[in-house]
């Protein structure tokens, strides 16, 4: 059984290669948002043109960037969402909402301090964590049917 799994949330750290490294060899294919922070922001104005608000330049970016996260969402089987500790994630929150929508197989990634504000995330998802070893163990598990060693 292969899987596709998208990977959303926070881009500071490196989880995203944590797992796609500890899930090598498994029957997955791994998609993600565009992680390059600036790119990301500005694909919008640097494509589609300059604004001068603030306001036109984050819609225009943020509504392209959208074209990749719903496609990438809707092609998953299990969709992954980090929240870090450094920043709010607000637009990881409604990737989780989302995924939840589409009925998909919701896999949240937190630390404990996040366990109160997330509460209604974590209820949507079918498996929470804390570090992305447990999400590697979870695929494992889904796939294979083992238990970590």
């Amino acid at each position: 059984m292969a899987l596709k799994i998208y990977l959303s949330g926070e881009i500071h750290t490196n989880w995203r290669e944590e797992i796609m490294q500890g899930a090598a060899g498994l029957d997955v294919q791994f998609s993600a948002p565009v992680t390059d922070h600036d790119a990301s922001d500005d694909c919008g104005v640097v494509i589609m043109g300059a604004e001068p608000d603030k306001f036109w330049h984050d819609r225009k970016g943020a509504q392209l960037n959208a074209i990749r996260t719903r496609k990438g969402i809707e092609d998953a089987d299990i969709v992954v969402v980090r929240f870090g500790e450094k920043y709010k994630q607000w637009n990881a929150a409604f990737d989780a909402g989302y995924a939840a929508a589409l009925g998909k197989s919701l896999i949240v990634l937190h630390g404990p301090d996040h366990q109160h504000p997330l509460k209604e995330v974590d209820a949507a998802a079918l498996a929470v964590a804390e570090h992305p070893h447990q999400v590697v163990q979870m695929l494992r598990y889904v796939l294979e049917g083992s238990l970590p060693g």
